[in-house]
C-alpha cells in the first residue's frame, strides 16, 4: 500500500517496535511530531498484528507506553517554556498556529482536550505542550493523559486487529481506509474553522 510514495505497509514492517515507539512518541511529545500519520500508522500495525507479523500485547503495550510518555514529556516541555512559545518565530519544525489552535482547543475543552486531541492531528501534538504552559493540574492531566493515550493507540490498534482477523484481504482495501481515518481526523478541524469565520 503506498502512501505519497511509501509503501506503508513494508515501512512499518522495516521500522519495527521501535520505530513505531519513536514516531508515536515524536508525534506526541516533539514538534516535529505532526508530520507522521499517527492514526493510519497504528491502524495498519493493528492489521499487521492480525497477520502475525506483530504480537499484539506488545504492540499494545509499545504504542501506550509511546503515547503516554511523549505526552508528558510535552507537558514537561510547555511547564517549562512557559508563555514564551507563544512568541517564537515560525521554523521547519514550529508554526505558531499550531499551538494556537491547540490553545484556543483548550481553552474551550480544559482538561478533556488532552483525551480529545489524541483523534485530531496537529493538535495531539501541542495539546500537552498548552496544557503545560497554562500549568493544569500534574494529576488531573497525567490521568487525562492515561485515558486518552489508551482510547487511541489501544483502542484504535485493537479494532484495526480484528478487522484484520473479520475482513478477508483486508490489505486490498488498506488504502481507502486509511484515506478515510485521514479525512475523518481533519474533518473536525476544518469544520470548526468554518464555523470560527462564520461567527466573525
Amino acid at each position: 500500500m503506498e502512501f505519497f510514495g511509501v509503501d506503508m505497509v513494508e515501512a512499518i514492517k522495516t521500522i519495527g517496535y521501535v520505530g513505531l515507539f519513536g514516531i508515536v512518541f515524536a508525534e506526541t511529545g516533539l514538534f516535529l511530531g505532526f508530520f507522521f500519520p499517527g492514526d493510519s500508522l497504528l491502524f495498519v500495525a493493528g492489521v499487521l498484528a492480525a497477520q502475525g507479523f506483530f504480537s499484539l500485547p506488545i504492540l499494545l503495550i509499545v504504542l501506550f507506553v509511546a503515547a503516554f510518555t511523549g505526552n508528558m514529556v510535552g507537558y514537561w516541555f510547555g511547564a517549562f517554556v512557559g508563555p514564551k512559545i507563544f512568541s517564537r518565530e515560525d521554523s521547519l519544525f514550529f508554526r505558531k498556529s499550531h499551538v494556537l489552535k491547540a490553545q484556543a482547543f483548550y481553552d474551550r475543552y480544559g482538561a478533556k482536550t488532552i483525551v480529545l486531541a489524541r483523534f485530531l492531528p496537529i493538535v495531539r501534538t501541542f495539546a500537552p505542550i498548552v496544557a503545560g504552559v497554562a500549568r493544569m493540574h500534574y494529576g488531573t492531566f497525567t490521568l487525562f493523559n492515561f485515558i486518552g493515550a489508551l482510547l487511541w493507540s489501544v483502542g484504535l490498534t485493537t479494532l484495526a486487529y480484528y478487522l484484520g482477523g473479520l475482513i478477508e484481504d483486508i490489505d486490498r482495501y488498506l488504502l481507502p481506509i486509511v484515506l478515510f481515518i485521514i479525512g475523518a481526523s481533519v474533518l473536525p478541524g476544518v469544520f470548526e474553522y468554518w464555523r470560527s469565520r462564520k461567527n466573525q
